[in-house]
């Protein structure tokens, strides 16, 4: 992929993700998947989540979506400063277990069928983002599948007062060994005051930004900053120019992907082609069949240790 930006895709929409309750006490900002933004081909949902035990995300299926979690921080409680060791504990009936602490990153491939839990591991407010991507019709029924990688492992570039943290896809001519199903590019850009990146994006693929911390401007150096917790949507073009003119850092996500193109009909956890896969989807959950075979017997540690 060529580093070179001729043609910097415009902002054509924006908005702020407002706090929602999801999961069991847990609170999420959603900005895909929500009433203003329903489906941004191949995306489903992201949310920025925030949980503090026992609230957090029990026992609960899927069917057909990649789901992308990374840590973006964890804080105690007593200062909402210090940084804690865990962060969220993720358990699935195929026996995949991990912690994602601040910075990791877990990528899974829910497939056919697959019920995990992401609960608190610790004590203290733990903070990072969620991402659903659409699976294309060829791929929905294939085998459960799950990557994981700690934040020491994840792989980063540095150029000119930008630092981009690898997730998925090329960044700075550096290319992250996750696989991804969907094609997909996941890259965590942080920007110092004063500096400009241009990243290039396929020209093909649909792509947003949404902002962590700072402000930025996006796609026009003419044109508003935008700060945290609103999301970007970019038009067409062949890559993303931000610039940092604030007197503090910019941390934001650049996301992109190639679109399927193929009709979407979710019921909550489960995302298939028609209302009819649907209705399948759920009689295979309730009856455990068809993927869902562990589900009779399995409950997490974690749920049975929260007392759900």
């Amino acid at each position: 992929m060529s580093d070179v930006v001729r043609e910097p895709r415009p902002v054509v929409r924006k908005f702020l993700a407002m706090p929602q309750r999801e999961g069991v006490g847990a609170t999420v900002r959603r900005s895909i998947g929500r009433f203003e933004l329903k489906y941004f081909d191949p995306f489903l949902v992201l949310d920025e989540f925030s949980v503090t035990a026992p609230a957090g995300f029990p026992d609960h299926p899927h069917r057909d979506c990649n789901l992308h979690a990374a840590g973006i921080r964890a804080t105690a409680n007593f200062n909402d400063v210090q940084e804690t060791k865990g962060c969220v504990r993720h358990e699935d009936f195929e026996g995949h277990k991990g912690t994602i602490e601040a910075g990791d990153l877990q990528w899974m491939t829910a497939g056919r069928g697959i019920v995990h839990s992401e609960m608190p591991a610790s004590e203290g407010t733990h903070k990072g983002l969620q991402l659903w991507i659409n699976l294309s019709s060829r791929y929905k029924m294939i085998e459960p599948r799950y990557q994981e990688l700690k934040s020491k492992d994840i792989l980063e570039a540095k150029k000119d007062g930008v630092k981009v943290r690898i997730i998925a896809g090329e960044g700075l001519g550096i290319e992250s060994p996750i696989y991804t199903r969907t094609p997909t590019m996941f890259l965590d850009f942080t920007l110092e005051p004063g500096s400009v990146v241009q990243q290039p994006i396929p020209s093909s693929w649909n792509a947003f930004a949404y902002v962590l911390d700072g402000e930025g401007i996006f796609g026009n150096s003419r044109s508003s900053p935008v700060s945290a917790h609103h999301i970007v949507l970019l038009g067409s073009g062949d890559g993303l120019e931000a610039w940092n003119e604030s007197s503090r850092l910019l941390r934001f996500i650049l996301v992109g992907g190639e679109p399927l193109g193929e009709p979407v009909e979710q019921y909550g956890p489960f995302v298939m082609n028609s209302q009819e896969e649907i209705d399948q989807t759920i009689e295979d959950y309730e009856n455990c069949i068809n993927g869902f075979e562990k589900a009779r017997q399995w409950k997490s540690e974690a749920t049975s240790n929260f007392g759900y």
